[in-house]
């Protein structure tokens, strides 16, 4: 077996230049990345570079995975070539670590889905992932003032307001949440509902409040202000509400990861 293994980034729609345009990124490990044709058809094309086969294996990757920093580092590698690409062309990203034993393992599985690859480059052409957080942040809403009480009657007057305000800035935030989804439907060409981002995961991202919605649109180019206008205006009026856009992205979200690899595929790759 090589020390070396192939590892994938996206498969792309090739255009002019591409080729060129491939061989001046550097991705993981520092590798230089080149393009991968199919050869039945040489308007699809995988992005790969070769990485140490002792460091991408599977039983080594699972540990891998447990090293934030250098898990940071893959990633980081993996969408800068992925950005870089879609400034030229299609692109339908992988999964962070999806690695082949050879390029020619990797080229037989992109002629395998070749049909499909290119049914799914159609759809994201001219689209671009944007990311929609909502927070909610009790603490800024306005509460009541205490009425002159006894100091029981004011602790339980005042858990009383916290629970209420409480009440109140979830349901606003299920306000704004609404409003997004009505500009996704009038803008967007699909979404995707992420898990909420909590504990180390908000921490990493610098979250203030609690995240209560994280979601992905599908949003064609010419659509991408109208969409934005109505989505920042959505907490308009709501206290304690903050609606976060991010993006715009290559589309990560709605790329479908291939099904086979000459190695290991782990954990999804997302904006960084």
């Amino acid at each position: 077996m090589s020390d070396l293994l192939t590892y994938a980034y996206a498969v792309v729609r090739n255009a002019e230049g591409l080729r060129e345009t491939t061989a001046r990124l550097r991705g993981v490990a520092d590798s230089p990345v080149s393009l991968v044709t199919d050869t039945g058809d040489d308007q699809l094309g995988l992005v790969v570079s070769h990485v140490p086969g002792q460091d991408f294996q599977e039983d080594a990757l699972k540990q891998h995975l447990e090293d934030l920093e250098w898990l940071e580092a893959v990633a980081r590698a993996h969408h800068g070539v992925i950005e870089a690409l879609a400034e030229r062309t299609t692109v339908l990203p992988l999964r962070l670590a999806t690695v082949y034993l050879d390029d020619n393992r990797a080229r037989e599985v992109l002629e395998a889905g070749r049909t499909m690859f290119a049914e799914r480059l159609a759809r994201l052409s001219e689209h671009v992932e944007w990311g929609v957080k909502i927070y909610v942040e009790p603490s800024a809403a306005p509460a009541v003032p205490a009425a002159d009480l006894t100091p029981g009657r004011a602790y339980l007057r005042s858990r009383r307001q916290q629970q209420s305000v409480r009440d109140t800035v979830y349901q606003a935030a299920q306000k704004a949440a609404e409003r997004v989804e009505a500009a996704g439907r009038k803008h967007a060409s699909d979404r995707v509902r992420h898990r909420v981002q909590q504990g180390l995961l908000a921490d990493a991202a610098g979250a203030v409040g609690e995240n209560v919605v994280n979601d992905a649109y599908l949003v064609p180019l010419k659509r991408c202000d109208d969409f934005l206008a109505d989505v920042t205006h959505a907490a308009d009026g709501l206290a304690g509400v903050r609606v976060e856009a991010t993006g715009p992205w290559a589309p990560y979200s709605f790329a479908m990861p291939l099904d086979e690899s000459g190695g290991a595929a782990a954990a999804e790759g997302a904006p960084p």
